[in-house]
């Protein structure tokens, strides 16, 4: 069989057909669903986290630092340095408006220039989060602060500004590991080396978001 593939090199959208769904578990934030899927002669069932989505933000002060907030993550069971972020579980808010909210209520901050910097699936082989990650630059605080509206998990987000090429550097050592992070930041270096030339508006379309919910796929929180 010839595997090499001859097209354009971009990811494409084409589902195969589910002859069969049924969910696990019906969960606070995400559910989880086998799905009976024909894949060309095979029938599978695939397992997947029905996830709602979620952006972030890489927010850049006038020294090029980049905000980060420490905050404990129970699955891995450890405090991790990350950006601003926030599910996107409110048909209220546009990925760009969730943005502003989080920057704001996790940072005490606003920002008078928006983009969109990079999209990715966090996990796609096992969960249909969708991930919009924002830069922020021209950042200024609130004059109110940030307000402490957050429990447990967010009721206490220490700050660190670092610069953006010491946080290129804390990534490659692997001594940070939030995907947020990780992809903000090594994005962020890159699109700055690049004269911020291929940045989106930040209400630039975002078509797998969007063909995503047209599968079913996206966990809608109540209207």
């Amino acid at each position: 069989m010839d595997e090499i593939w001859r097209g354009p090199v971009e990811d494409s959208y084409e589902s195969h057909e589910v002859v069969g769904s049924h969910v696990q578990f019906s969960g606070a934030v995400w559910d989880v669903r086998s799905d009976d899927v024909l894949i060309g002669a095979h029938a599978v069932t695939r397992d997947l986290v029905v996830h709602p989505g979620a952006v972030g933000v890489i927010a850049l002060d006038e020294q090029d630092r980049v905000l980060l907030i420490r905050q404990y993550r129970h699955p891995v069971g450890g405090y991790l340095f990350e950006p601003p972020a926030g599910l996107l579980d409110t048909h209220k808010e546009t990925a760009w408006d969730c943005a502003r909210r989080e920057l704001a209520e996790e940072a005490g901050l606003r920002a008078d220039t928006w983009h969109v910097l990079i999209d990715f699936l966090n996990s796609p082989g096992g969960t249909s989060e969708t991930f919009r990650c924002f830069l922020a630059r021209g950042v200024e605080h609130l004059p109110e602060g940030r307000e402490h509206t957050g429990e447990a998990e967010e009721a206490h987000l220490p700050q660190a500004w670092v610069p953006l090429d010491e946080a290129v550097g804390l990534v490659l050592s692997g001594r940070i590991q939030n995907p947020t992070a990780t992809n903000g930041i090594l994005a962020a270096a890159t699109a700055r080396s690049r004269g911020w030339s291929d940045l989106r508006p930040a209400d630039a379309p975002w078509p797998v978001r969007q063909w995503v919910e047209s599968l079913g796929n996206v966990r809608t929180p109540p209207a």
